[in-house]
């Protein structure tokens, strides 16, 4: 009998049935900022300096971060009524790795550094990091926007509410549940959207009662409270004079807990490392901020940042995607030869690495302008640029994810890779803060009631004519869109597509390198062409697109 019998070999040997062969190794640990051409590029063009932060916090979201969002994600927070005594207690708790996310992002300023630092690439510094966070565990930014964004109407707080503005901007983190002027650092959150009026804010029937000259006690529900642990909450309620702003601590002045009842959380299709519940006031507890009746008007500000973050957001999910596409590509090998030598894959990729730089590209132009606002036409540009890319931007992701799915094949598809994820996750912000029709009617809007927003758009789209014919003959169709008034709303979405792609073509045109400028606008203005990705023309050069795309490791 031969010694390679079945009878005679060991039985691991037989358990032995194949070698893992073909499969390329993990992204992970990576830096997402040392290994981001395109990020580190749009950051200089914009006047921010390459800081060592940026490439410390880019350590962390492709290393220790990034294993904390799978844990975070994996054990989603949990709701906890009351206490073991009975005692009602309204807490969410959170797996470990949360907060380890926030206090990494808090440490290193995302909700804070441009308001504690503002200046030359403030904006443009932190909106970087924001890009890498999204791209580790995008639940936990939502309480770090509305943190950041909350700042511009926590300065019109009145003088019992001064403290919390110091508590907000300093880069401690603190968890516990305990009064807010016991704590080293608050967050906040927001409750706006109530069941009958949705994104119509002005349907809301919440009622605040007013106990004194800017104390007020607020009455009704909220069907969406976003990170219900935060310290406070901007919020809004119908006064005698119509829809006003109020800050709702989660504790009362006097050390006692707040009728702020939580009733259940959100079981939501992604962004489940974030809680998102429903809530009553029974009386709850709030100072108004800004005058009566003008709590739009108040909240404004805060709205236009949390787009912004928005827009951003889906450009770090797609950053997030392009790199695992790219990498597992890079590293495969299918019918003879490596995947990315394949040329119907290089037409996939390369298609997506123009969407993913031209997102990157726009928010941080909106950035630029944030940083800018000394300058009227940058504050300009920003009101109507905002919508316009929180629209587009957060449109394309979800398909974007995909595609870069698709191009990972099976594998993509489970659990274990971060694909599935980003792909749940990708639809939130074109939902959250005003759904696409919401953002395209804002669009229009602006046009008609602040003329020079527009003004403002055209004139950077103006700009850069005379580079591109192509792009010259879309900006003409654009302006010829605009002509007829009297269905401009019917064709909102068709008048913000171009708009969008415009001014991405734009910011590309003016600030970014020919080759991808080019292949932007070959690909994505030229009337007839398909909208599905891997239709670029032949003569796009692939190969130098997926070479400034690919993450260096």
């Amino acid at each position: 009998m031969s010694d390679n019998s079945p009878t005679t070999r060991p039985y691991s040997a037989l358990a032995e049935t194949h070698q893992v062969l073909n499969q390329p190794s993990s992204l992970t640990p990576f830096n997402s900022w040392l290994s981001d051409s395109s990020l580190q590029y749009w950051v200089s063009r914009f006047g921010a300096v390459h800081s060592a932060d940026l490439a410390s916090y880019g350590s962390l979201c492709g290393g220790a971060l990034a294993e904390a969002g799978f844990l975070a994600n994996q054990y989603p927070p949990e709701f906890h009524s009351h206490d073991r005594f009975g005692n009602r207690i309204d807490e969410v708790r959170f797996h470990p790795a949360y907060h380890q996310l926030m206090q990494a992002a808090i440490t290193f300023g995302l909700p804070s550094a441009p308001w504690v630092k503002p200046g030359k690439g403030a904006q443009v510094t932190r909106a970087a990091m924001v890009y890498q966070h999204m791209q580790a565990d995008a639940g936990s930014g939502c309480p770090l926007t509305m943190t950041y964004a909350a700042v511009p109407v926590l300065k019109q707080a009145p003088k019992a509410a001064a403290d919390w503005l110091a508590k907000v901007l300093t880069a401690q983190y603190d968890p516990d549940n305990k009064p807010y002027f016991a704590k080293a650092g608050l967050t906040i959150g927001m409750a706006m959207t109530e069941k009958q009026g949705g994104s119509d804010v002005r349907a809301n029937t919440t009622r605040a009662m007013q106990l004194s000259e800017d104390e007020y006690e607020l009455v009704g529900h909220k069907w969406f409270c976003s990170a219900p642990m935060c310290d406070g909450f901007l919020t809004l309620a119908q006064t005698d004079a119509g829809l006003s702003c109020f800050l709702l601590p989660r504790w009362r002045p006097d050390g006692s807990k707040n009728q702020f009842y939580i009733q259940r959380l959100k079981h939501k299709l992604g962004n489940c490392s974030n809680a998102s519940s429903e809530v009553e006031f029974r009386g709850a507890f709030a100072w108004r901020i800004g005058d009566e009746g003008r709590g739009v008007r108040t909240i404004i500000d805060m709205v236009a940042l949390t787009r912004f973050d928005c827009m951003l957001g889906s450009a770090g999910l797609m950053r997030a995607a392009l790199a695992q596409a790219l990498h597992h590509t890079a590293g495969r090998s299918a019918f003879g030869k490596n995947l990315q030598q394949h040329a119907l894959m290089q037409n996939v990729l390369a298609d997506l690495t123009l969407d993913s730089e031209a997102a990157l590209a726009l928010s941080l132009r909106v950035a630029y302008a944030l940083d800018n606002q000394a300058v009227v036409s940058e504050q300009q540009f920003v009101r109507l640029a905002t919508a316009i890319g929180k629209y587009w931007i957060c449109k394309r992701a979800p398909q974007f994810c995909y595609e870069a799915m698709e191009c990972l094949g099976g594998v993509g598809y489970v659990e274990e890779n971060i694909l599935p994820r980003l792909y749940r996750e990708a639809p939130v912000n074109a939902i959250w803060e005003g759904s696409g029709n919401i953002q395209c009617l804002d669009v229009l809007r602006a046009m008609q009631k602040e003329p020079e927003a527009l003004a403002a758009c055209l004139s950077e789209l103006q700009s850069v004519t005379g580079r591109n014919q192509d792009y010259d003959a879309a900006f003409s169709r654009l302006q010829q869109a605009l002509q007829d008034s009297a269905t401009l709303e019917y064709r909102a979405r068709s008048i913000v597509d171009k708009l969008a792609l415009l001014l991405q073509a734009s910011v590309l045109l003016q600030y970014g390198e020919t080759m991808v400028a080019d292949a932007f606008i070959r690909a994505r203005l030229i009337p007839g062409i398909c909208s599905n990705y891997g239709t670029l023309p032949v003569d796009i050069d692939c190969t130098a697109l997926l070479a400034r795309a690919q993450p260096k490791v």
